[in-house]
């Protein structure tokens, strides 16, 4: 009889699994949620964008942040993994309300109501690192990527670490091959199917005209973001404004008041945020790699100021220009 007990259960288990895996699969969305979200911010909200270049962030640029949430209601948004960073703003930071994280795992999830009320009562909303290619096909025109601009309109602030940072910009690098392009791929092929720029996911005025891009010294990235300005470029008018590349290093974060001014708040010594100018590169697309006569590339550091969009830097910690030819960049005097 024992034997027999144990089989039936085993049985009802394996029913059970079958039953549940297609719910499983099928689910769009989880939350996790650290905190009471009813009852308005304790202080004023005011608007901004804090700009991270993913991995450890600077306590106190995240604390300009809280602020700037009023130490209200804090959601975060992401594609994938779990509610971590619901814990890490609610116990670890500390000075919100609430946290509360929303995992979209389909586009489903960009209509669900609880999600959108959620983004429409959000004091701060914070986008976490991932895959950027998830957010584009999940978010882009749906509800979610409207919620982000109304957002910002209303004079709130909005937050983006790596693949957080990367859908900001008016022009974007998607990923959408599946694959992350390095910098000896962007130079020798810029206008390849590798550099997959999109556009008319986000409407952020303060990053019209900018591309951005994370984790920017220590992946050695200058080179993919010269091949991100080309292909964004190509085939724009002669007459529009050319572009700009934002680079941020992994550790930084740029603070940018609603004016446009921005401060760096380093995580480490000798790390900032690179801007590079796209006046220096065609807008006409070729074959074979990236041929650039001068690109000038200006450093911020902690004691400067970025404005944006313009990309012009108050006391900067350095400025050079590069060539492009053969698949590689070459400093110039």
């Amino acid at each position: 009889m024992r034997r027999f007990a144990q089989a039936i259960l085993a049985l009802l288990i394996a029913l059970a699994a079958i039953v549940s895996a297609p719910f499983a699969a099928a689910r769009a969305l989880d939350v996790y949620l650290e905190g009471d979200p009813a009852g308005p911010a304790p202080a004023s909200v005011s608007g901004g964008l804090l700009l991270i270049g993913g991995g450890d962030h600077s306590r106190e640029a995240m604390l300009w942040f809280i602020g700037k949430a009023g130490h209200g209601h804090i959601v975060i948004l992401r594609a994938s993994q779990h509610g971590a960073a619901s814990t890490d703003f609610y116990r670890e930071i500390g000075g919100v309300l609430s946290a509360e994280t929303f995992v979209t795992h389909r586009r489903a999830a960009s209509y669900d109501k609880r999600l959108l009320e959620a983004l429409r009562k959000a004091d701060g909303i914070y986008i976490a690192g991932g895959d950027q290619a998830r957010y584009v096909r999940r978010w882009r025109g749906t509800p979610i990527a409207a919620a982000l601009d109304a957002h910002v309109r209303a004079g709130k602030p909005l937050a983006g670490t790596s693949a957080g940072l990367a859908i900001l910009g008016e022009y974007l690098y998607g990923a959408l091959d599946g694959q992350s392009l390095t910098s000896a791929q962007g130079l020798a092929a810029p206008y390849g199917k590798g550099t997959t720029i999109e556009t008319g996911f986000l409407h952020l005025d303060l990053l019209k005209g900018v591309i951005t891009d994370s984790h920017f010294s220590q992946r050695d990235r200058l080179g993919r973001l010269f091949a991100f300005l080309a292909k964004a470029q190509a085939g724009r008018p002669a007459g529009v404004p050319a572009l700009i590349g934002l680079g941020i290093d992994e550790g930084v974060a740029l603070a940018v008041e609603p004016d446009g001014t921005g401060q760096v708040y380093p995580s480490a010594p000798g790390t900032g945020v690179s801007v590079v100018s796209g006046a220096g590169i065609g807008r006409t697309a070729r074959p074979g790699p990236l041929v650039a006569a001068r690109v000038q590339v200006t450093v911020a550091g902690p004691q400067s100021v970025v404005r944006l969009p313009s990309g012009a830097i108050d006391d900067p910690v350095s400025r050079q220009a590069y060539s492009a030819a053969d698949g590689r960049l070459s400093p110039l005097p």
